[in-house]
């Protein structure tokens, strides 16, 4: 059967569901949310086949620390993130960025406001 079909269609038969979904959960939760997502976004669940190979090769040319890093950053703004928004995140590095929270104020008259007036410290303001 597979003697007459375009080589770049053999190497999927390699691969199923179960064998995507397991080396995305060996990469991180993320990228195995990913990988169910894709999969769970075509009516055909081979159709997503293709997608999930090329979260494979993003793998090998980014590392799967990064991939893993932009489907969490993917999965923080939609539940069903493609093939292109995690390959947008790695090209353009939004996975490297940290969000910072702000630092707490340190301004102690920020939070207790003034207590004393002019008056108290010997200000004469006539």
């Amino acid at each position: 059967m597979t003697e007459h079909m375009p080589e770049d269609h053999k190497k999927y038969t390699q691969w199923n569901a179960a064998r995507f979904t397991a080396w995305g959960e060996s990469v991180g939760p993320n990228t195995a949310i990913t990988v169910k997502a894709i999969l769970s976004s075509h009516k055909v669940e081979q159709q997503g086949y293709r997608s999930c190979m090329g979260l494979l090769k993003l793998a090998d040319k980014y590392s799967v620390t990064r991939l893993e890093a932009a489907c969490c950053k993917a999965l923080s703004y939609t539940p069903r993130p493609g093939y292109q928004n995690i390959k947008t995140i790695l090209t353009t590095g939004q996975d490297k960025v940290i969000v910072e929270k702000a630092p707490p104020t340190t301004d102690s008259s920020a939070t207790h406001g003034f207590t004393r007036g002019a008056g108290y410290y010997g200000r004469n303001l006539s």
